[in-house]
């Protein structure tokens, strides 16, 4: 069984950097806020022969309000998963009470328990490790999660020879989920899914819909989500990693900044992923900043699949409205699947999974050359480019340029004068005739050189007598 050291301790001890510093990446958000971590976050490590997964979680010990407790329910979960738990207390502020309740806590779960004293560059060692041993946990480790030193005597006491955490192997099962604790997926193994919206139109309803497990908080408050949580999920036999992100509002309404690296994180989270769900508020409907992110995932060439929740609950006639404000406004994005959904109760939640496959399937269609020519001449022959200073525009071949977004290029001559109708025109008809959903077609159109442009041909005398003698005719003519 691959070792999960979970990383536990009040908030601001340091958790999340040292999590960053295991897992040798920048998957954490870190930043001097105590609270900052909400969510179960995993992350694979490696030193020497020996792999391990670190869970980052939230801070004990200072629950003061609803979000707090739902925190330590995630805390306390990532508990229970591991093989290896690592209490971390700061160096500087000393052992606390919260300290004390947490060794006693962990001491009662029967798992090899480390103490991990952080912050012990900026604190008399001697001191800090003095005090530490009040806690019973036997002999403190000594680290500085900034430096990120005393990391490999951490994992050497930890993991010994390499050994993990035992044979067996447990498995967590749900309604339609079975994984391997022991063989937790990589954050790139199967389609990356990102879940995006603005803040409370229920993105982590929704992800803990699919899983059927409460695996992500969920708090009816904006801004509940702080940083992008993977999920590796697992589906009649096919593998995907669940992105949750937290809410994007306008730049405008953006004062904090924790909000505005929780928003970068957000950006990076659509850029990695293979498909993007964007997840709308139907009682809201269609708002500026939703075309802004849709905008976004289309810059990034991402797959699209558009999941209208809170559905229940409405009307028939507000319905209506509802779906006359998308054919409106959204008219740009006829290429996306749309459902519509109740990530609370689960309703047409299923068909999300299905949805996100086709339209990553269609965006790494191969399509051959020949293909491609023989559709382009029948559009060409349906309706004939426009003429541009007297001449015909003309579109010679196509071939497939790329995927993400899906990309044809098309030769020809005056191609820059194409004007935007037409474009559409052949955007539209190579979707419809592929049968591509949930991703957009992009063309690149090339102009081929004109070998004789800038050339000018040498007259002969009799030439530029007859030249001349027509310039001195016209000057006549026009006076």
């Amino acid at each position: 069984m691959q070792a999960i050291l979970a990383l536990v301790g009040r908030p601001n001890v340091g958790k999340s950097t040292l999590f960053n510093r295991l897992t040798r990446s920048r998957d954490a958000l870190v930043a001097d806020l105590p609270g900052l971590t909400r969510d179960r976050k995993y992350g694979l490590g490696r030193l020497g022969e020996r792999d391990y997964l670190v869970v980052d979680t939230g801070g004990l010990g200072e629950e003061s309000d609803e979000i707090d407790t739902l925190m330590g329910e995630q805390t306390r979960a990532a508990m229970r998963e591991a093989t290896h738990l690592l209490l971390l207390i700061d160096g500087r502020a000393g052992v606390t009470a919260g300290d004390e309740m947490l060794a006693t806590e962990l001491r009662a779960m029967g798992k090899p328990v480390y103490l991990v004293v952080n912050k012990i560059d900026a604190t008399t060692p001697a001191t800090a490790m003095a005090e530490a041993y009040r806690l019973g946990l036997g002999e403190p480790l000594p680290i500085s999660a900034v430096r990120g030193s005393g990391l490999d005597r951490l994992i050497d006491t930890v993991l010994p020879d390499g050994k993990d955490g035992g044979d067996e192997t447990e498995a967590v099962e749900s309604d339609d989920t079975v994984v391997e604790e022991s063989a937790v997926l990589p954050a790139h193994a199967g389609l990356r899914i990102a879940f995006v919206g603005r803040p409370n139109v229920g993105k982590s309803t929704l992800i803990n819909r699919l899983l059927g497990e409460n695996r992500v908080v969920v708090f009816d408050r904006p801004g509940t989500t702080r940083d992008s949580i993977d999920v590796p999920f697992e589906r009649d036999g096919r593998r995907y990693v669940l992105v949750d992100t937290a809410g994007i509002r306008r730049r405008a309404r953006v004062n904090e900044m924790i909000e505005k690296f929780s928003i970068v994180k957000a950006l990076d989270a659509i850029n990695a992923a293979d498909v993007v769900i964007l997840v709308l508020d139907a009682r809201a409907g269609v708002t500026e900043q939703d075309a802004h992110l849709i905008g976004l995932a289309l810059d990034a060439g991402a797959p699209l699949v558009v999941a209208i929740n809170k559905w229940d609950g409405l009307a028939e006639d507000e319905r209506n409205a509802v779906r006359r404000t998308l054919d409106l406004r959204l008219t740009f994005l006829d290429f996306a699947e749309r459902h519509f959904i109740s990530a609370l109760h689960g309703t047409g939640v299923g068909h999300l999974l299905a949805a996100a496959r086709r339209a990553h399937e269609s965006s790494h269609r191969q399509v051959s050359t020949a293909e491609l020519n023989r559709l382009l001449e029948g559009f060409v022959n349906a309706h004939q480019p426009p003429l541009s200073r007297g001449r015909r525009i003309k579109l010679r071949y196509a071939h497939l340029g790329g995927h993400r977004p899906f990309t044809i290029v098309i030769h020809g001559n005056q191609t820059d004068r194409l004007p935007g109708e037409y474009k559409r025109y052949l955007a539209n008809g190579y979707r419809r005739a592929l049968k591509l959903v949930g991703t957009p077609v992009a063309l690149e159109f090339k102009t081929g050189d004109n070998p004789f442009a800038g050339r000018r041909n040498t007259l002969t005398p009799t030439q530029e007598r007859k030249r001349n003698r027509m310039i001195r005719h016209a000057k006549r003519k026009d006076r």
